[in-house]
């Protein structure tokens, strides 16, 4: 019995020694000289490049009072959604109203005057023809026919323009859109000269996004898709990545590329459109185009394959002999977490080392096991690993 256990420690400090070690991504290093190996392909790979953003609404609009007052009644509270010719603000008519009752009035005078030059002239010209007045009455009465006219419409034009500065002390929204910030309360004075808009409306059913991307960017794009008009129609879809880091949920579209580029930054400026149809997105806002970008011929390993020192990073090209070298190579820095896209170092065709490379050394000759054949021992080792606590299983995993 003394002799069995003695046999149970050894063969567990064995299990323990081979299964001991560790590396990046949490593969053991199971201190045979063997490791996992893979022969690079080139294939297709998918990158994104971002860049930083401005967030708009189609159309942001100042609103301004046309007419001097207090405002008597705001109507609306910041967020709200507003349709297009609602009432936002109700401005002092007190005074505006007075004024259309004047030039009404004043409109009614000049009627009544033109009616009274209208007949001293008809009456002139009957008297001129029965040669009572001479030409000077006649002259005189048709300028004054003709003045009470011009009276008369201009006393129609005070009217109109009485009329209009009243219905401006009803400050509506000339569109649809939701409201912006409120600097002005009830009581405050205000008019068409104030620095500070009431409000601005902003319409965010469709969200215009601003970023800006190289010049090389852009003629490489517009070569490719064979001019500018195409390269918009071609562009694929793009994401937006909001400041606290989440993606939005709508996908967008490049609408229009700016024909322009801007002599101090030598940046063209591009707009993506996105729907925004449960408001989430503020006019105002920031964050960052996600542009997808389709790379032939990529060579794509897994992170864990590669080591990192200080900003290098090297892999381990396994020779004809089963040598390994230890490789710098140049990755791409977009990666989406699990792989990396490698530039230039290696090239398909070649064996790299794809697990437990923290134990490798340059120069180390190992036995290439196929990533299968990795997993498969991998599996076995865990099973080993479980068994351990019970001697009855750990005989059985062991073959004894």
């Amino acid at each position: 019995m003394k002799q069995k256990k003695m046999f149970f420690l050894v063969a567990l400090a064995a299990v323990l020694v081979s299964c001991g070690g560790g590396k990046k991504g949490g593969k053991p290093n199971f201190g045979d000289n063997e490791y996992a190996v893979r022969t690079i392909q080139a294939q297709q790979a998918m990158l994104s490049n971002s860049y930083p953003a401005t967030i708009k609404g189609v159309q942001d609009v100042e609103i301004r009072p046309k007419v001097a007052g207090f405002i008597t009644k705001v109507n609306v509270h910041e967020g709200q959604q507003v349709r297009k010719g609602q009432v936002l603000f109700v401005i002092d008519n007190v005074t505006y109203e007075a004024a259309v009752r004047q030039s009404k009035a004043s409109v009614n005078a000049a009627k009544a005057q033109l009616n009274t030059a209208k007949l001293t002239y008809e009456n002139s010209k009957k008297l001129f023809e029965n040669k009572v007045i001479g030409d000077y009455e006649l002259q005189s009465a048709a300028n004054t026919y003709e003045s009470a006219q011009a009276a008369l419409a201009q006393a129609e034009a005070g009217y109109i323009s009485a009329k209009q500065n009243l219905d401006f002390c009803y400050v509506t929204s000339p569109a649809d859109g939701v409201v912006g910030e409120l600097p002005y309360k009830v009581g405050a004075l205000v008019s068409s000269s104030v620095q500070q808009p009431l409000t601005t409306v902003a319409d965010i059913k469709t969200m215009q996004v601003y970023f800006s991307m190289t010049e090389k960017d852009i003629m490489s794009l517009s070569r490719a898709a064979g001019g500018m008009t195409a390269a918009v129609k071609d562009f694929p879809a793009v994401k937006l990545q909001l400041a606290d880091g989440s993606v939005f949920g709508h996908e967008g579209h490049i609408a229009a590329i700016s024909g322009v580029i801007d002599a101090s930054t030598g940046a063209v400026q591009v707009r993506a459109d996105f729907a925004n149809p449960e408001h989430l997105l503020k006019s105002g806002g920031s964050g960052s185009v996600i542009i997808p970008q389709t790379k032939q011929g990529a060579i794509v390993v897994p992170q864990d394959a590669v080591t990192q020192v200080q900003d290098k990073y090297f892999v381990y090209v396994v020779g004809k002999d089963n040598k390994v070298k230890y490789t710098p190579v140049t990755v791409n820095p977009d990666n989406d977490g699990k792989t990396y896209i490698i530039e230039n170092g290696v090239k398909a065709g070649q064996s790299i080392v794809v697990y437990g490379v923290s134990a490798l050394s340059d120069g180390l000759e190992i036995k290439p096991l196929t990533e299968a054949q990795y997993a498969e021992k991998l599996q076995k080792a865990e099973k080993l690993g479980e068994a351990q606590g019970d001697l009855s299983a750990f005989k059985k995993a062991m073959g004894m």
